[in-house]
C-alpha cells in the first residue's frame, strides 16, 4: 500500500503519518513535505525516485508525470501492471495558501497550485479505489475507519466530493481576485462559493427543505437556546444591518424583516426600552439586536418579553444567567460581520447581482422655507439610517431618535404614511418623517401634517417636487433632499 503526501498545511500532519507507516502504507512525499516527515523520523521516498525526474522551475513542476498520475488513475491491478506502476491507494493533499497572498501580483501568481488541484482531481476521480484526503480536519475519522475496517465506498464518496468543492472554491478565489485587482465593474463570469454551516428544520414554510451556507465573510456563535430557523436567520440579518449603522448605543426590534422599533440611547437598556415603545405589541416574537455589549440591566428588561432570537457582539456572564432562564430564547455572539464582494438575489432562471448599498449621508438640501431645529435635524438623519431597512414603499416616522411609526412594503406612498400614522398615534405629533424614496404627489405631506409631523427627509427628484414643497410650506414644516434614493424591495 502506498500513500502520496504533499501539503502546505502541516497541522497535525506528523501523527497521521506516523499512523498511516504503522498501517504498513509506504510514504512518497515531495520535497518540504518530506523534509517535514524526516525531520521527525517518518521515512518518506522522494517523488523523484517514483518518477525518475527532479522537480524543476523551482518547484513548478513536481508531481506531474505518469508515474504519478498513472499510480492514481489505474483503476484495475491489470492497469499498473501494464505500465510497471505501483499504485497510490491514498493521497493526503492541500493547496498553497492563495488567500493569503493576495495583493501582488507576483505573489499571486506564484502561489496558484497546479499541481496540488491535479492530484486531488485525479484521486477524487478515481474514489472508488483511491482514498482523497484533502483537509487536516479529515485525518480523525480517517484513523478511525482504518482502525475499524470501514474504508468503504460512501467515505470515499464524499472525500472526493469534499476534494471537488476545495478545487472548485479554489478556482474561484483565484479568479475573483485577479479580476477585483485589474478590472472595474461586473465580473464577466459569476463564481461564488459558501459551505453549509448547518441544516434547518426547515425553509421558509414547513413543506420547503432550507440550509444555511456561509462564505467566511460572517461569523457568530449560538450560545443558547434552540436551533435557528430560515426566517429567523432572515430577520437576524434585518436587524444587525440596522443597529451597524450607529456608533452609539443602539437597539432594533425586527418582524418579517421589518423593524417595528429602533432607537439609541444612553446605554444598551435605554436604547431597548425606547424601541420596544415603538410598537410593543408587534415586538411579540421578536429579533432584537443590540451593537453593544448586552449587561445585566438590559437582560431584565428584554427578559420580559418572548424573544425569538437575540443578537449582539458580547453578553456580561450576569445577562447571560437572567436570559439563559429563558428556554426557547437563541442567543447570538457576534464575531465578525463584514460586508464583501456583492449582493446576491435569487430569481428564477438567474441571480441578480449588485454593490452593497454603502452609500451613507453626507450632506443634504434644505428646500424648505423653514430650516429643521436642531433636534428634528438629529431625528432626521436617525430616521434617514433606519428607512433604508425598511421594505419599500418605505415610511418611518421618528421622535427622540427613536422610531413611533413604520409603513412597510405598500403599492402607494400615502397608504404606508396612512399606516406609520396609525401605528404612531398620539405619538406622531413632533415626530419627524423618512422616505426612501421622492412623494411623486403632495398627498403624502397633506397626510403626515395632519397627524403632527414636523420635518421631512427624502431623496427628492420628482418632476412634482415643486408642488410636494409648496406642501411643506404652507403648513411650516421643514424638509431635506439627500439627492439620492434607498430602495429596498
Amino acid at each position: 500500500m502506498r500513500a502520496l503526501i504533499s501539503v502546505s498545511d502541516k497541522k497535525e500532519l506528523e501523527d497521521f503519518a506516523k499512523f498511516l507507516a504503522k498501517k504498513g502504507y509506504e510514504i512518497v512525499a515531495t520535497g518540504g513535505t518530506k523534509k517535514f516527515l524526516e525531520e521527525r523520523e517518518i521515512k518518506a521516498i522522494s517523488v523523484e525516485e517514483i518518477t525518475g525526474y527532479p522537480e524543476i522551475l523551482n518547484g513548478r513542476v513536481k508531481t506531474l508525470h505518469p508515474a504519478i498520475h498513472g499510480a492514481i488513475l489505474a483503476e484495475k491491478n491489470e492497469d499498473l501492471e501494464k505500465y510497471n506502476l505501483k499504485g497510490i491507494d491514498v493521497v493526503v493533499v492541500n493547496l498553497y495558501p492563495f488567500e493569503k497572498n493576495i495583493g501582488n501580483e507576483k505573489d499571486m501568481i506564484e502561489n496558484i497550485d497546479i499541481g496540488g488541484v491535479a492530484l486531488l482531481r485525479a484521486a477524487a476521480k478515481n474514489y472508488k479505489r483511491v482514498l482523497v484526503i484533502s483537509s487536516p480536519s479529515q485525518y480523525k475519522e480517517v484513523m478511525d475507519a482504518m482502525e475499524k475496517g470501514e474504508i468503504n465506498e460512501e467515505l470515499r464518496r464524499r472525500y472526493a466530493l469534499e476534494a471537488f468543492a476545495l478545487t472548485a472554491s479554489y478556482d474561484t478565489m483565484i479568479y475573483n481576485a485577479f479580476w477585483n485587482k485589474f478590472y472595474d465593474g461586473m465580473p464577466e463570469h459569476f463564481l461564488y462559493y459558501s459551505k453549509k454551516k448547518m441544516e434547518l428544520r426547515y425553509g421558509e414554510n414547513p413543506h420547503q427543505r432550507g440550509a444555511l451556507y456561509m462564505d467566511g465573510n460572517v461569523e457568530w456563535e449560538q450560545l443558547h437556546g434552540k436551533k435557528l430557523s430560515f426566517n429567523n436567520l432572515y430577520d437576524m440579518d434585518a436587524a444587525w444591518n440596522i443597529v451597524m449603522e450607529f456608533e452609539r448605543p443602539a437597539v432594533a426590534i425586527i418582524k418579517h424583516a421589518n423593524p417595528c422599533g429602533a432607537a439609541l440611547g444612553k446605554d444598551i437598556k435605554e436604547a431597548y426600552m425606547k424601541a420596544l415603545e415603538g410598537d410593543p405589541i408587534s415586538a411579540y416574537g421578536s429579533i432584537v439586536a443590540s451593537n453593544k455589549r448586552i449587561d445585566e440591566e438590559a437582560a431584565k428588561e428584554m427578559k420580559k418579553l418572548f424573544i425569538e432570537v437575540l443578537i449582539a457582539p458580547d453578553f456580561t456572564q450576569d445577562a447571560l444567567e437572567i436570559l439563559e432562564k429563558k428556554k426557547n430564547i437563541r442567543i447570538i455572539k457576534v464575531k465578525k460581520w463584514k460586508k464583501e464582494g456583492w449582493n446576491l438575489r435569487r430569481i428564477d432562471g438567474g441571480l441578480l447581482v449588485q454593490d452593497w448599498d454603502t452609500k451613507r449621508l453626507e450632506e443634504a438640501k434644505c428646500v424648505s422655507k423653514r430650516l429643521p431645529s436642531e433636534e428634528e435635524m438629529r431625528d432626521l438623519i436617525f430616521a434617514w439610517s433606519v428607512v433604508r431597512y425598511v421594505k419599500s414603499n418605505a415610511i418611518v416616522f421618528a421622535k427622540n431618535e427613536a422610531l413611533v411609526g413604520v409603513g412597510a412594503g405598500q403599492m402607494s406612498r400615502v397608504d404606508s404614511v396612512k399606516i406609520a400614522a396609525m401605528k404612531a398615534g398620539d405619538r406622531a405629533k413632533g415626530a419627524v418623517m423618512a422616505s426612501d424614496a421622492f412623494f411623486p404627489f403632495r398627498d403624502a405631506i397633506d397626510e403626515a401634517a395632519k397627524v403632527g409631523i414636523t420635518a421631512v427627509i427624502q431623496p427628492g427628484g420628482s418632476k412634482r417636487d415643486r408642488e410636494v414643497i409648496e406642501a411643506i410650506d404652507e403648513n411650516n414644516m421643514a424638509m431635506l433632499f439627500t439627492g439620492f434614493r434607498v430602495f429596498r424591495h
